[in-house]
């Protein structure tokens, strides 16, 4: 299994993710993530990465694993009300991951999380890498705005907390 999942991940060239996540879908994704934060009060970052190290695989990082260190490391957890969500896509394991910080952790359930993970993994199968990113935007939107009213209040600062815009790593 570890010899056929790094020879998978060396093959997995940047290239190939910037094929199906192109500039247009980059944009269209973080137009979905501005329409969703404007409705609720939550943080949605969004990261592609084409593939792990070779000492990743051989330490077997599972993707789970891998996504909460980029939900650290993209700072997802600094927000004031701890309501911040990663969706992370892998794309040479091709795995979707959703880390929700601790703010969800009694009011959104693992199921829930992975059925958003599951509808962007069936896209993406069909090779509809926009439309999936898109839905599973939404889907994630709906989640957060069921706990998380929108904040419309004045306050200091920027509203926006974490970038919109997806990054690929």
């Amino acid at each position: 299994m570890r010899l056929g999942r790094l020879l998978r991940h060396s093959l997995s060239l940047h290239w190939r993710a910037r094929l199906r996540f192109p500039a247009a879908t980059l944009d269209a994704i973080e137009q979905a993530i501005t329409r969703s934060e404007a409705a609720h009060g939550g943080e949605i970052r969004f990261a592609i990465e084409t593939a792990l190290s070779p000492l990743h695989i051989l330490n077997d990082l599972t993707p789970r694993a891998r996504a909460l260190d980029v939900f650290a490391h993209l700072r997802v957890w600094d927000t004031a009300a701890n309501n911040g969500v990663l969706i992370y896509v892998q794309m040479a394991d091709r795995h979707v991951e959703i880390i929700a910080d601790r703010g969800f952790a009694d009011r959104v359930s693992p199921a829930e999380w992975d059925a958003v993970c599951r509808l962007m993994q069936d896209h993406f199968r069909a090779g509809r890498f926009q439309a999936g990113s898109i839905a599973g935007v939404e889907a994630v939107g709906n989640l957060i705005a069921r706990h998380f009213e929108p904040d419309h209040a004045p306050r200091p600062g920027p509203h926006n907390q974490l970038p919109d815009r997806p990054t690929l790593l």
